[in-house]
Parts: structure tokens; sequence; C-alpha cells
């Protein structure tokens, strides 16, 4: 099965539609027929034909013979036997950090570290010999040890030059000696960083940092220009418009990953919409606070939020647990920052009339979130401020209903799950997974779901995680049954999450997530529907071609 599509074979507008249906008039409508069109939209859920106006917003939505002879003057676009869905969006990812890793090694699913280091020698044979060398993607769970890694794996193939890697997580980095060598503080003895920890044996560093402690190696390596940073984001476009995303939220979103797409969209060449959120310590919180919400003129770029951060992630035990990991006893994980500060952060925002989105992955770190939620929004926790807890992995059940009655998001990852399953348990033990990546609950207790990926942390394809919030199985469909499989969701919830729910989530529904008059032209050509395919042949859709504004970035070949 397909799990994703290489970024080197994906080719970008320039000139996609000509299969299709011609070059269009600049002035003029064109008029989509297909097979059939879900909307998404209540008012006409199901539709043969689709209207839009030379500035990409939809003008009709209804019958194909109607709309002909409505719009007689309108470009005809037939797509066929093809099902026609809005653009898809994935609600929690990292844009510039998709670029960057499509620019590092590339380490996701390697199953030993032999294999890390095979992998880190090919791509260090195109590296100048001064380069750092850098590659994210590692995950020890999938080793026969099970065990963090230490610096004298690496530094028995590269003494000299310095290598940083990220954990696929994002929560954990790998180091080795040249690159701690770098770090101009004494890495030594029993101090820890905030929010952060560096693993020692016998007082020295053994070179893996967690959290916050990764910014110690992080800060001597060189800065990538801006042609790097460019290059990174036109791969990370190319790569996501052939998976049918039309949006992304980024999280934590810094000053210069902002400037990067601040320039592409200044040129036209930003292919998709990104509802950015500033990332919690950079200074963009002070350039909203003065001066309102950003909105780039394109209407491609945005930043009305924050993203806060209280714990770490589960797969390196950072996640903050009421009661100590099963496997680690003892460990609690970790608070990214004390529960004042996070207080603190949050009343700050709500006061710039900011949208605040917090990761939370344990049940300690999601109660914390939840009680400081319903003391800084108070009698306005009725209103609609659409606050946003990220991932709310893992919960105390009794906690899910609190959702719902503070008015907040619940922003999932479905890919997680799969992901995760394998070693889930033995973090937890089985009585705390009644709370974890528990969607149904969640849905069943009246919460808006908003549905995304975290890339690069899993694979951007969103037709990975309808497979999984849909099946509760892998691409190879294990478990046979699923995997907690009474937390599933129905293909109509799951698309719903990657469209609607997404779009509502970020306050983009005057916008996006659906297909109906006056939003904007946002949608996907899939060969198949996806509310009709057998479950566990989601990931197999064909995206024929991916459509901003009523103009295609990407058609298939």
């Amino acid at each position: 099965m397909r799990r994703t599509v290489p970024a080197s074979s994906l080719p970008l507008v320039a000139g996609i539609l000509l299969a299709l249906a011609g070059a269009a008039q600049a002035d003029g409508e064109r008029l989509l027929t297909a097979a059939r069109i879900h909307t998404s939209d209540a008012a006409t859920p199901v539709a043969t034909a689709m209207v839009w106006d030379a500035e990409g917003r939809i003008v009709a939505v209804g019958d194909a013979a109607e709309l002909a002879v409505r719009h007689p003057g309108a470009e005809r676009i037939d797509a066929g036997d093809a099902t026609v869905v809005p653009g898809l969006i994935d609600a929690h990812a990292h844009l510039v950090g998709l670029g960057h890793a499509l620019m590092q090694a590339d380490l996701v699913g390697a199953r030993s570290t032999g294999e890390i280091v095979e992998r880190l020698q090919a791509f260090a044979r195109d590296l100048p010999e001064d380069a750092w060398l850098m590659g994210r993607g590692w995950d020890q769970n999938l080793w026969p040890e099970k065990a963090f890694p230490t610096a004298a794996v690496l530094d028995a193939a590269f003494p000299d030059r310095p290598v940083v890697l990220e954990r696929v997580d994002g929560h954990a980095t790998w180091a080795n000696s040249a690159a701690m060598r770098a770090v101009e503080r004494d890495l030594s003895g029993d101090w820890q960083p905030e929010g952060g920890l560096i693993l020692r044996e016998d007082g020295r560093a053994t070179g893996v940092f967690v959290d916050t402690a990764a910014r110690l190696v992080y800060a001597p390596a060189p800065e990538p220009d801006a042609a790097w940073q460019d290059r990174a984001m036109e791969r990370a476009l190319r790569h996501v418009a052939a998976l049918g995303l039309t949006g992304v939220h980024d999280m934590g979103t810094g000053r210069g990953g902002l400037e990067v797409m601040k320039r592409f969209a200044d040129r036209g060449a930003l292919t998709l919409r990104v509802r950015a959120y500033a990332q919690r310590d950079s200074s963009l919180i002070d350039d909203l606070c003065r001066d309102g919400h950003y909105s780039h003129p394109s209407g491609r770029l945005d930043m009305r939020g924050v993203k806060l951060m209280i714990d770490g992630a589960l797969g390196s035990r950072g996640a903050a647990l009421i009661e100590d990991y099963s496997d680690d006893p003892g460990n609690r994980g970790l608070l990214l920052q004390t529960e004042e500060d996070f207080e603190a952060a949050a009343r700050r925002a709500q006061g710039c009339g900011l949208q605040v989105a917090t990761h939370a992955i344990g049940d300690r770190g999601n109660r914390i979130v939840l009680d400081t939620y319903a003391r800084v929004l108070g009698d306005a926790a009725s209103g609609d401020h659409r606050w946003r807890v990220e991932h709310a992995q893992v919960m105390a059940p009794g906690d899910i209903a609190r959702f719902a009655g503070l008015g907040l998001v619940a922003s999932m990852q479905p890919t997680h799950a799969t992901s995760d399953m394998g070693w889930a348990g033995d973090r937890l033990g089985e009585a705390r997974l009644a709370g974890a990546y528990a969607w149904r609950s969640f849905a069943e207790a009246g919460v808006p779901l908003a549905l995304g990926s975290d890339f690069p942390v899993e694979f951007a394809d969103p037709r990975l995680g309808l497979l999984a919030a849909v099946t509760r199985q892998d691409v190879h469909g294990l478990p046979p049954g699923g995997w907690l499989p009474g937390q599933v969701l129905t293909a109509a919830e799951a698309l719903h999450g990657f469209t609607a729910g997404a779009a509502w989530s970020a306050f983009d529904d005057d916008e996006t997530g659906r297909l109906a008059p006056g939003l904007r032209a946002d949608f996907v050509i899939l060969g198949q529907d996806p509310l009709a395919v057998p479950a566990d042949r989601l990931d197999e859709l064909e995206v024929r071609s991916t459509w901003v504004d009523g103009r295609p970035v990407y058609e298939a070949r």
C-alpha cells in the first residue's frame, strides 16, 4: 500500500490544467462536473457540479444539468467518474519542519542503530566536509534493544563531523561527541535545563537530550541561508500538494518560518493556505499584541493564534502523567514550563485577542491545560473562542467531557495511534488506555474534532489519517480488527475532521472546509469515493489533482 509520494517526483502548477480543460479566460467562470461532489456542507451534501468565478470564489453548487443552463458561458471542466471533496486541511502540522526534514537525512523506520549509521553515511557523501550532519526520524522503539542510543554509536562513524539527529516525535535529540564539544556550556554534572533532560551516566552526557535540552546542541549549528530555506519550502509545497492538502495549521511558527512563507506568498508561490500559530517564546506574539492579527493580502497566510506547550511526548517519556510510567517507575514525565508561567502565557494571549492552542500529551498535562483554560476563560468559556488542545492524547476519561463545557476543540492526529500502538500499552498500562487516542469518546461528548498528522512527526499523507481514523489499523491491516476499535470514527466523520472541522477550528469556516457559495474553491479530485471505498483502502485513494482558489496546484502524471 502506498504510504507517501516521493517529493522529487511531484510536478507543481506550470500549466497543469491543460489536459483537463484548456486555458481559461481571466475574467470567466468555470463549471466543474463530476460523478459526485461531497461538499461537507449541510445545505447541499452531495452535488454533481460546481461553479466558481475568476477570483476563485464558489458561485453555485448543485445539479450539473441545471448549472449548465444557469451558467452557459462558463468554461467546462469534466472530471468524469471522479469524486470531488473539499480541499484537505491538516489541523496540526509543521510546514517549515517538513521542508527541513526533506533536506536532511531521513531516518524514519530505521530498525537498528546500524541502519541509522548506514543511512547517515550515504547522506554524508554529498555534504561539504565542514558541514554538520543533520537528520530526523529515529525511534528507539523500533530497535531490538528499545533503549535510548548513545553518542558512541555515532562517534565510531563520525569522529570529527558534528552529528545532530532529531527523534521522530521532535521531543528528543541524539548527538555525537563532536556536536557536544561545540556546546558552550559544560554538559557534565547533575544540572538540568528547565523543561528538559540531559541523559547522563556517571555525570557525563550520553548524547540524548530530551525536549528543551535539545536547544543546547542545536545552538552552535550553522544557520541555513535563505536559498536553502527556499529550496526546503519548495520541496514541502510540492510534497503536500500531491497529497491533496490545500491547507495546514502550522503549529509553533517562528519569525524565520513566517518570513519564508511571506516570501512565497508575496510572489504567488504559496500553493496552500497556512494558518500559522506563533511559537510560544517568539517575538511574534509581541507583534500580534501590538498590531493585531496578521493576514497576507493573498488570503494564503495568516496568524491569529499562539501555540503553547505543557509537556513532552509519550515516546520519549516526556508526557506528563498523573501516575508513574508503567515501564519506568518513578518517572512521571516533564512539564516544559511551570503551571504559573503557562497560565500567564494563556492570560496574555487572551488579553491580546489571540486564539490559544496548547500541546498536551499526558493525562496530567491535559488536566493542567483544562484547569488553566477554565480559570483564564472564566465566563468567556461559553463564547466563541475556539481554544484548542493539541493532541489531547492521553486523557483521564472523566476529563473528556470537560472539553464541551469549556467550548474547546480537540485537535487530534489519527496516525499517532497507529504509530504508537506497539508500545503505548507498555508506557501507560492497560487501564490508562481507556482515555488514550479516544476520538470516539470525544465525538460522543459533543467535542469538535480537528484532524491532522503532526507532520513531519508522521507522514504528511492525509489518506493515512483517514485510514487510521476509520480502522485503527496500520497500512498492513494490523492489528486484526483494529487497536482499541471502540474509538473508531466513520469515514464521514474522519473526512469532516480533515475539512470542515479543521477549517472551523482555525476560524476559517467562512473561507474553506466546505464547497458552498461564497467560499474558496479549494478542492481535490479523487479517483475513488472516500465515503464508499472499503475502509482498508482509504490510504489508496488516487489524488488526481489539487486545487486552491479554483486553480490547480498539482496534477497526477
